[in-house]
């Protein structure tokens, strides 16, 4: 029997259906029954570049799902949506892959195994192998040693999440920080004795190796009686640099596909007549998760508290920009977990188009667009099926825009956090991308960048493009004055102005909390709608506004995600 190969871009391939969410041995992932011997296992990369290559990466599974062989994919410890349990061990990753290859051998019935890996993915999947029988392995720009990882990761480090004034984000003591994704001695440690050209024997006899040679490991498995193909992998950077821009690798990604299927032979055991997959939730010490579809097959993740109080309050998390439910750096998941821990349930939702979520119709992006509103419906209904209790809504940048959209639509949302917001009410002649692209601060930021004595010896060095710097004010003054004329031609917003819309969801009885770092380019929103004054601004919310120092847009820094919970909490308490 011959499997057709599915193209990762089509509609087939971007389909949902596939695969269900699974949960074993305290970890969380994607698993398709298939109807082959044969089952793949799909081993992601780490942090900031798996947070990029997400939807992609699905993607890709669910190409290999439609070709008949079981697919699986998975998260690692401490990551997405697993447990807790060795999150900073590389043993412990290389223990979940063959966890992850067993659940396949027991769930599906395969007698093949495949594994896929991603950059240092691939570098696990291939230590994985050494101490397991596995059939074919493909490794995608994988590291040949842990030395090589940690070298990129501090390159990375340096660009990835800086501060508004475009300085580095401090790296904290003992940590590498690349994303918000905290990398901790220990594992760093144990990464950097990792050297997979000392391998002794072949980790498979079948090898697909694609990307740029990796420290001579073709020739090295070749040596060891492998058989090696390679190939390029045009779009590498395009699928990890960036979790708004990430783009699919069609043509690497069918290669992948084409090679896991290849010979794969039908099993005697028809899909319908394998057991059915026992229910097992991801547990910790005072919380349980479960899965949960809604509205238009949208996905989400509940987070129970483990003793059960009805009057508690509920939280509805909502994407920020494109990044996964589980967060940048895995703030939300962590975030949630605490939050059940003292009683209170959660929902972390994937808007369509984004996540574990489908495509919106013709594949239009999410941000800033108000149908999402649709979304949050859908899952304020799911939430009011858990149990009665006000609900408060939490977002980040385009998230923060949606969520004081639907805190003053539904009567339902009794409270939101709005971390960053780029703006409360989105002018439709902006371009969305153009908005996100723009890397040049405002006047005011340049002018206090230049106060500092570094950014002096910076310009004398020539390293700061004043030229460049001097357009960009230009461009920033005249863009100013054209959307205050273009704002006082167009139509009011329903409900009045910002101030007036606060108002109205005080009125009601309903509570929000504004948190900004220190700088960031979504205050000059704020000033326009509420003043520049504290006190004015407080008097028109009804409490201060959060400024934290030192932080980036996301909240990268442990200390800033810290302050940002505290300032959910009392919201929580005061809901109570």
């Amino acid at each position: 029997m011959a499997f057709e190969t599915v193209p990762v871009g089509s509609d087939a391939a971007a389909s949902p259906l596939p695969l269900s969410p699974v949960a074993f041995d305290g970890l969380f992932g994607w698993f398709g029954p298939g109807i082959s011997r044969r089952g793949v296992v799909l081993c992601a990369t780490h942090g900031y570049e798996q947070l990029s290559a997400h939807r992609p990466w699905r993607a890709l599974a669910e190409g290999i799902a439609t070709t008949g062989c079981a697919t699986l994919s998975f998260d690692y410890p401490g990551t997405g949506d697993s447990a807790d349990a060795e999150a900073d061990s590389v043993e412990g990753r290389v223990r979940a892959i063959r966890r992850a290859i067993r659940h396949l051998r027991d769930e599906a019935g395969v007698e093949e195994i495949v594994l896929v890996g991603l950059r240092l993915g691939g570098t696990l999947a291939a230590l994985a192998a050494e101490g397991d029988h596995v059939d074919r392995l493909v490794l995608l720009a994988p590291f040949a040693t842990g030395r090589a990882y940690l070298r990129e990761m501090k390159m990375q480090s340096r660009t990835i999440g800086r501060l508004p004034d475009g300085s580095p984000l401090p790296q904290e003591e003992g940590c590498l920080t690349v994303g918000g994704f905290h990398l901790g001695p220990a594992l760093a440690a144990e990464l950097s004795v990792i050297d997979l050209t000392k391998a002794e024997r072949a980790p498979a006899p079948d090898i697909l190796l694609v990307g740029a040679e990796a420290g001579g490991l073709g020739p090295r498995y070749a040596a060891l009686g492998a058989r090696v193909t390679t190939r390029p992998f045009p779009g590498l950077a395009a699928l990890v640099a960036n979790p708004l821009y990430a783009e699919t690798p069609d043509e690497a990604f069918s290669a992948v596909i084409a090679s896991v299927a290849e010979g794969a032979q039908p099993r005697p055991v028809p899909a319908a007549a394998l057991p059915p997959l026992p229910a097992n939730p991801i547990r910790g010490d005072g919380w349980w998760e479960e899965p949960s579809r809604f509205g238009p097959s949208l996905f989400g993740i509940l987070c129970h508290p483990r003793d059960v109080e009805a009057a508690r309050p509920m939280v509805l998390f909502v994407n920020a920009g494109t990044n996964v439910h589980s967060g940048w750096g895995r703030q939300t998941t962590t975030l949630a977990r605490r939050l059940a821990d003292q009683g209170f349930p959660s929902l972390r939702m994937d808007l369509r188009g984004i996540g574990d979520s489908p495509n919106r119709p013709g594949g239009a992006s999410p941000l800033y667009s108000l149908d999402a509103l649709d979304d949050v419906r859908a899952a304020l209904d799911r939430l009011e099926t858990v149990r009665s209790g006000p609900i408060v809504i939490v977002g980040a940048c385009s998230g923060a825009y949606l969520a004081f959209r639907a805190v003053c639509r539904e009567e339902r949302l009794k409270g939101a956090v709005l971390v960053n917001p780029y703006c409360f009410d989105w002018n439709p002649a902006d371009d969305v991308d153009s908005v996100i692209r723009n890397v040049f601060r405002n006047a005011s930021t340049y002018a206090g960048l230049l106060k500092q004595g570094a950014a002096w010896r910076r310009l004398a060095r020539g390293e700061i493009r004043v030229g460049a710097i001097a357009r960009a004010i230009t461009r920033a003054a005249i863009g100013r004055v054209g959307k205050r004329l273009a704002l006082l031609l167009r139509p009011r917003p329903a409900g009045g102005s910002v101030a007036q819309r606060i108002a109205a969801l005080r009125r009601r009885g309903a509570h929000l909390e504004l948190v900004y770092s220190a700088g960031d380019r979504g205050l000059a929103a704020l000033h326009e709608a509420l003043g520049r004054s504290p006190a004015r601004m407080a008097r028109r919310l009804g409490g201060p506004v959060t400024i934290i120092e030192g932080a980036d847009h996301d909240l990268s820094p442990a200390a800033a995600q810290a302050r940002m919970t505290e300032v959910l909490e009392r919201l929580l308490a005061r809901l109570r």
